[in-house]
């Protein structure tokens, strides 16, 4: 039986028996049906985990502590997902499943073509959206550190950032090098991925002309949601620890 596992939004005490947040104990008792005496494990997102046993005293629950494990699971290739702005559920699912393949974070970007357009409050929401959706993604895969989920970002904003220094691949259906002609990246890996619509000139050649290497996923053309997550899977085939 799996062992149920939350993420605990403080740093964890050294000491003493933890209550549980509101959230996580109405997911505990209500959702999951959880019962006293239950096991369960707590990460706070500072590496390792805590094994523990549910307490429940009416409609509070506790986490009676056991022993912590020092257990990672993270990837040893810092992937980094740099996905253009999806429509619909499209980007939870993205967020979800990028999380579980093991990406160290994800950059929502807002492309010409992207059909969801987000600013100011509702970028905010969307991306605190994103993050509980990443949370989740690491309850579920076993992960004890969760990816950051970066603020929407413009293409040339995020060209000329910091991430100037890693390592950029940016995926194009034309005229781009297969992953298993590529050396292995000395440092984090970048991964670019267009929307529904595609990049458009303009922005391929900003990506070739800020050292984005173009790279393809054979003949076929995929959805975006399909696309991005193909080649993260392929990347720790290769690279990670598929």
């Amino acid at each position: 039986m799996m062992i149920s596992r939350f993420f605990f939004p403080c740093p964890l005490p050294d000491s003493g028996e933890i209550e549980l947040p509101d959230a996580q104990a109405h997911h505990a008792l209500r959702v999951l049906r959880l019962r006293d005496g239950d096991p369960l494990v707590l990460f706070d997102g500072r590496g390792g985990e805590l094994a523990a046993r549910l307490q429940v005293r009416g409609r509070d629950a506790f986490a009676v502590r056991g022993e912590h494990h020092a257990l990672e699971r993270e990837s040893p290739l810092s992937l980094v997902l740099v996905q253009a702005l999806a429509s619909g559920e499209k980007m939870d699912w993205i967020v979800q499943k990028a999380v579980e393949l093991g990406v160290s974070a994800l950059v929502p970007l807002q492309a010409e073509r992207s059909v969801l357009k987000l600013s100011g409050d509702r970028a905010h929401k969307r991306v605190a959206h994103w993050r509980q959706v990443a949370i989740s993604a690491c309850e579920q895969s076993g992960r004890n550190r969760v990816p950051e989920i970066e603020p929407i970002t413009g293409l040339r904003e995020y060209l000329v950032s910091s991430a100037a220094a890693a390592s950029r691949l940016v995926l194009t259906p034309v005229d781009g090098r297969r992953l298993a002609s590529l050396a292995r990246p000395e440092a984090a890996l970048h991964l670019l991925v267009g929307s529904e619509g595609g990049w458009s000139d303009d922005e391929l050649a900003m990506c070739r002309a800020a050292g984005c290497v173009p790279v393809g996923l054979g003949p076929r053309v995929l959805r975006t949601e399909t696309a991005g997550l193909a080649a993260v899977a392929a990347l720790q085939a290769l690279w990670g620890d598929f």
